[in-house]
């Protein structure tokens, strides 16, 4: 059983040794007395060793050890005591799937080999605890990540023991029975890991905790939640924390000298990391009159972060930084996110700049890259910086006013000029930004006003971006294109359809540009459909990926476009650095020769990280709402229909832009159709329905905090004028249901 790379059952096991007749009764035998003394594991036709792992198994990536090694665990175990650990380390000769593949989270099918019991069997784990690990694992091939790993909140009964578990998943609301001999030591509250135990044929499934993962409420907040759900790492192992720390500061030798340059860094007030830099004079060349020279400087993390280094491993592993309201989770070690990278007010950094000369309306001329040496002369929040381009700057502003801030303000009016021509697709989509205490709960929930400086910064680091594209284009080195795709024909067809029912209406003929969208939500600004076109137009685009082959960029209308502003949080822009230094000969550092091989790859992982690190800040956020929300049962809110579907409606609440979700069983006694093209539904004795975009009031029923889920009932009664709706489009895929009483949590 042990040996063996395959199912191993009663059958295999008379073959093997070639028993036959009577004698396979003395097997049986056998079998069930090496079970009874516990082992081996199993039925006839799948057996096991007991406590241990067979020769192939499927694994799951669970952590990494002091020096950085991966660890793993199987997958499924239904065994008494802890799982055993085996630690990933690819054969000599057959490399299949690398260790700088796989990230915690993942899953592999893995060949096992014991460890010999004299040989070292314990590893130092992240947080200092040794752990045995009694198996080496060599990756045979990488497995698609399990939907959701099974995560729950642990609550103690109050009388006898065990206790059951909470849903993190909104979509799988369900409690889990624990028994009190299957709760891991776990503390009431405690973030779990889980199998799912089946007590018996007729006896019902119940949980086994098998991780502790701490306590969403202590100091690590309730993004502790996500960080496990998604697999995300918590902290650097210590051999990228040494070699970050043995990192040299970057000399000057062979760099351009910047520091007489007066450019600034403009941020978020509570930036702790500053990655770019920027600063416009005129142009004084008299055969570009009115125009403007802008340059954009960023920190040089390729100086530091060299490819095959453990410190460039562990980014790859990452991939981009996660933003959390508490805490975010960095693709670098703070020495260099925040320190030897960051581009810090007064002090000289390594950096990589562009300059680019622009025509006075904004159209640019030429550009031209260099490795430098920078020194801000200021760092400014983007409050800051508005205030002094409005005519009102701050005692630090003053100074600079005519050498940095007034040219930055004449220069953006040119390149806005260009922007208007070229006619990007203009979404009006504001995002909410939760705000926490010092005990780390909601202070307010707030959609941050869009200022002119915001827009300023990030016209020039898209015209940075374009540029870096260009150059690597040109110089047919490799590059990985930031991509976004026109919309699908049936994505097209359903928005023109959608539209049609509010009389508004998109181009059939011909290839649409974004000025044509922009069109449709310039008609709709001011009118009480608009946040609600703007929904569906954004919901009619095609999701932005890396690729190293172009196929340009639709919603900023630009036909090359590379990630190159943000090196110190996506991995993207490092290898686009990288490139440049390689192809402009600026010097160490570079992509290398086989840099170009595993372009595809690792646009496949950044990409598919990049959804990850999304999908983690938006359920925090919704959990944090959620609890915040979670003492106001029974409460009213002034809210807007954001979804239509064939179970219920989801809203958006107007004050805190809260999610959630009303059951169609809440809505009356009717028969509802749910009209597809049209995104309602509409009763078909009475005539009134819902629609979406309906400004509502719901009444909250149930809230779910560690779900991050929110219960509604409707309080506004349907409008009318949606019968004739439901018969003009009676073909159009939706149904009748009706629902006479409310059922709880049927999300």
């Amino acid at each position: 059983m042990a040996e063996s790379e395959g199912k191993v059952g009663k059958r295999e096991i008379a073959r093997a040794f070639g028993i036959r007749g009577d004698d396979r009764t003395e097997l049986k035998r056998l079998l069930a007395e090496l079970s009874r003394e516990g082992a081996i594991s199993g039925n006839r036709k799948a057996l096991k060793k007991s406590g241990g792992l067979p020769a192939v198994a499927v694994l799951e990536v669970v952590a990494r050890d002091a020096e950085g090694d991966l660890i793993a665990e199987p997958a499924t175990w239904n065994e008494p005591g802890e799982r055993p650990r085996a630690r990933i380390q690819p054969h000599d000769t057959v490399r299949t799937v690398l260790p700088s593949d796989l990230g915690i989270g993942d899953r592999i099918l893995a060949r096992i080999t014991p460890i010999e019991a004299d040989e070292a069997s314990e590893s130092e784990a992240e947080d200092g605890e040794v752990q045995p690990v009694q198996y080496l694992a060599e990756p045979i091939r990488k497995l698609p990540r399990e939907k959701a790993r099974l995560l729950g909140i642990y609550r103690k009964d109050r009388k006898g023991g065990g206790g059951h578990l909470l849903p993190i998943d909104r979509k799988q609301l369900r409690d889990w029975k624990v028994e009190a001999n299957e709760d891991g030591n776990a503390a009431d509250g405690d973030l779990v890991r889980f199998d799912i135990a089946v007590r018996g044929r007729h006896a019902a499934p119940g949980a086994r905790i098998v991780e502790t993962l701490g306590n969403p409420k202590d100091q690590r907040k309730i993004s502790l939640i996500a960080i496990h759900a998604h697999g995300l790492p918590e902290t650097f192992p210590d051999a990228v924390e040494r070699e970050a720390h043995e990192l040299p500061e970057a000399g000057r030798g062979g760099r351009t000298d910047l520091t007489d340059v007066p450019l600034l860094t403009i941020d978020p007030s509570d930036a702790r990391d500053h990655d770019d830099a920027v600063h416009a004079t005129p142009d004084t060349d008299p055969g570009n009159p009115g125009g403007h020279i802008v340059t954009v400087a960023i920190a040089d993390v390729a100086q530091y972060v060299r490819p095959g280094t453990q410190i460039d491993r562990e980014a790859l592993l990452r991939a981009n930084s996660v933003y959390f309201p508490d805490r975010v989770v960095p693709m670098l070690p703070e020495r260099l996110s925040t320190d030897l990278c960051s581009l810090l007010e007064m002090q000289d950094r390594p950096c990589l700049a562009v300059r680019m000369v622009f025509d006075a309306n904004g159209k640019k001329k030429r550009h031209t890259f260099v490795r430098g040496v920078m020194r801000s002369a200021a760092k400014l929040s983007y409050e800051e910086a508005q205030r002094a381009f409005d005519g009102n700057p701050s005692a630090k502003c003053k100074p600079l006013m005519d050498v940095a801030l007034k040219p930055l303000w004449l220069a953006y009016a040119a390149l806005k000029a260009a922007r208007e021509e070229r006619s990007p697709l203009d979404l009006d989509l504001p995002e909410r930004r939760v705000l926490l205490d010092a005990e780390g709960r909601v202070d307010r929930i707030i959609v941050p006003e869009r200022l002119e400086a915001h827009r300023l910064i990030e016209e020039m680091m898209i015209q940075a971006n374009v540029a870096a594209a260009e150059t690597l284009e040109s110089q047919k080195a490799p590059v990985i294109y930031r991509v976004h795709e026109p919309p699908s024909r049936e994505k097209l067809t359903q928005l023109r359809d959608f539209l049609g029912t509010i009389g508004m209406k998109v181009p059939v003929a011909g290839q649409l540009r974004p000025s044509d969208f922009n069109r449709v939500l310039a008609a709709a600004k001011g009118q009480p459909v608009a946040e609600l076109v703007n929904e569906v137009v954004l919901r009619s685009q095609s999701q932005a990926d890396y690729r190293p082959l172009n196929a340009g960029h639709f919603g900023l209308h630009l036909f090359r476009y590379a990630h190159f502003t943000s090196p110190i949080r996506r991995y993207a822009d490092l290898i686009v650095h990288r490139s440049l230094i390689q192809a402009l000969k600026m010097g160490e550092g570079g992509l290398g020769e086989d840099g170009a091989k595993g372009l595809d790859k690792i646009s496949k992982q950044i990409s598919e990280a990049e959804r990850r690190a999304m999908a983690a800040e938006r359920e925090t956020v919704d959990r944090l709402v959620a609890s915040h929300l979670s003492d106001r049962i029974g409460a009213e809110f002034p809210a807007r229909i954001s979804g239509v579907t064939r179970s219920g409606l989801f809203v958006k609440l107007k004050d805190t832009g809260a999610d959630g979700f009303v059951p169609i069983s809440t809505l009356g006694a009717d028969y509802f159709a749910h009209v597809e093209v049209a995104h309602a539904l509409v009763g078909t004795r009475t005539g009134l329905g819902y629609r979406l975009g309906d400004i509502v009031t719901v009444k909250l029923v149930e809230a779910i905090p560690t779900a991050g889920a929110l219960r509604f009932e409707m309080v506004t009664e349907g409008r009318k004028g949606l019968s004739v709706l439901a018969k003009s489009h009676s073909g159009g895929g939706g149904q009748s249901r009706r629902h006479p009483r409310p059922k709880p949590r049927r999300y």
